[in-house]
């Protein structure tokens, strides 16, 4: 059974920082794209950055590429957002999703239920 648990949500002021985590099992971990969504209030959900195996075979949406990176830990099955310069434009609920394999799709099939975020200004 495929699970993702997210971490990490808070409030946070204009400015600040935060690390979002993504844990994974049911799934072979290190070998699946994992993507980052964000569905800020009364907006669609848009994905953020899907990450393959490294920096190299990762996609970024242009409005968050420069201030967020992420990385992943695939002894400990985890994937993370590090989130900086925040903007009150960034609230809304992070999800990470998958489809198990090595696909960044913009609908994967495997959700988290997600962490809030919200940046105050």
């Amino acid at each position: 059974q495929v699970r993702l648990v997210e971490s990490g949500g808070d409030l946070v002021q204009s400015g600040g920082s935060l690390r979002l985590s993504c844990a994974g099992s049911g799934f072979t971990f290190a070998y699946s794209a994992i993507s980052w969504f964000r569905q800020g209030p009364g907006q669609e959900r848009v994905r953020l950055v899907c990450m393959y195996l490294d920096e190299d075979s990762t996609f970024w949406a242009d409005s968050v590429k420069g201030r967020f990176t992420v990385s992943r830990d695939n002894g400990k099955n985890t994937l993370y957002l590090q989130m900086n310069n925040l903007r009150p434009e960034d609230t809304g609920v992070y999800s990470c999703a998958t489809d198990g394999w090595a696909h960044c799709s913009n609908n994967p099939r495997y959700w988290g239920v997600g962490t809030q975020v919200t940046v105050s200004s």
